[in-house]
């Protein structure tokens, strides 16, 4: 039986996790970040995939940074055949992508070279692609540069945000690892160069791109909002306050007002003019300090006094 070191954090990683359990693999142990503060309590909350891990009675470590740790030391230790990782959120140091006899691999949430780094998935919806995917690769020093073992690509439809495309993603993971493994385990897979010249990037979201800027067509705004949802959210700031913009609605009219005009408002609508002459229509926000509210929640509650020819920015 296959010995395999496990290493992922979010709910992306779960389904992965359990699929290798339920195939029969032997999961030696689950390395996840450490336990963190949530939502506003600040509740120390463990990742899923611990508590995933902890269903099923397996070894749990949490390195807060696992180079040099002494849980490093212990997958050492643990002699596995394969290490599979997805989605854990820190860089592997090549003591341990030597240390199993099969190496180490990575499911990943994009079709490589494109999108390597941290946010695949909000990058792809973010820059209007029409299709993403998974690729399973071989880990090496170098962040998501590592030979391609794997790949299969799904559409990305206008209805999908981050969260849709996370759960797709993670069942397309699942189903292409439980198919790569056994080749790889045979010896049967011929492993693919990433081609550098077609390498994209995705970091971490910063609180700069969290912002909508109004310059920007109404469609590409609405893939802004789409690849931000549910998290981190775009935002746009009104008379100083900030409203977090949750969905929107390109429309086919067009304006000459400038870009954060807002061009009409009524009971039940909110249009805002964008780049190049496009109109964009709000349909559900999120004002500081309250819940998320339908358009027409809004404009009948707290934004009553939102009027005709305002700005945002």
């Amino acid at each position: 039986m296959t010995k395999i070191v496990f290493m992922g954090t979010p709910a992306f990683s779960v389904p992965i996790l359990e699929s290798l359990i339920e195939a029969g693999y032997d999961v030696q142990a689950v390395v996840t970040q450490p336990d963190r503060p949530v939502g506003r309590k600040k509740v120390i909350t463990p990742t899923p995939v611990k508590e995933a891990a902890l269903k099923h009675n397996l070894l749990v470590l949490q390195p807060e940074k696992i180079s040099g740790s002494p849980e490093m030391e212990k997958v050492i230790d643990l002699a596995p055949d394969l290490i599979v990782t997805a989605a854990f959120g820190q860089f592997l140091p090549e003591k341990i992508l030597k240390a199993p006899k099969l190496g180490a691999i990575n499911v990943h949430a994009s079709l490589l070279p494109k999108y390597r780094g941290g946010a695949p998935v909000h990058y792809s919806i973010i820059e209007g692609e029409k299709e993403t995917g998974v690729t399973i690769m071989e880990m090496v020093k170098k962040m998501d540069a590592g030979a391609i073992l794997a790949q299969r690509a799904i559409p990305i439809t206008k209805q999908d945000d981050v969260g849709t495309m996370f759960e797709k993603l993670s069942i397309l993971g699942k189903e292409l690892l439980l198919e790569t493994l056994p080749k790889l385990i045979a010896g049967e897979i011929t492993p693919v160069p990433q081609v550098e010249e077609e390498a994209t990037f995705s970091p971490n979201i910063t609180r700069e791109q969290e912002r909508i800027d109004w310059q920007k067509t109404a469609e590409a705004i609405d893939n802004q909002v789409r690849g931000m949802r549910p998290w981190p959210t775009a935002f746009t700031t009104y008379q100083g306050t900030n409203w977090k913009i949750w969905a929107v609605t390109p429309l086919t009219e067009t304006t000459t007002s400038a870009p954060g005009t807002i061009i009409q408002r009524s009971k039940k609508a909110l249009w805002i003019a964008c780049g190049e002459g496009t109109v964009l229509q709000i349909d559900r926000l999120q004002p500081a300090g309250k819940g998320q509210l339908t358009i027409q929640e809004f404009l009948n509650g707290v934004g009553q006094n939102v009027a005709e020819k305002d700005k945002v920015d």
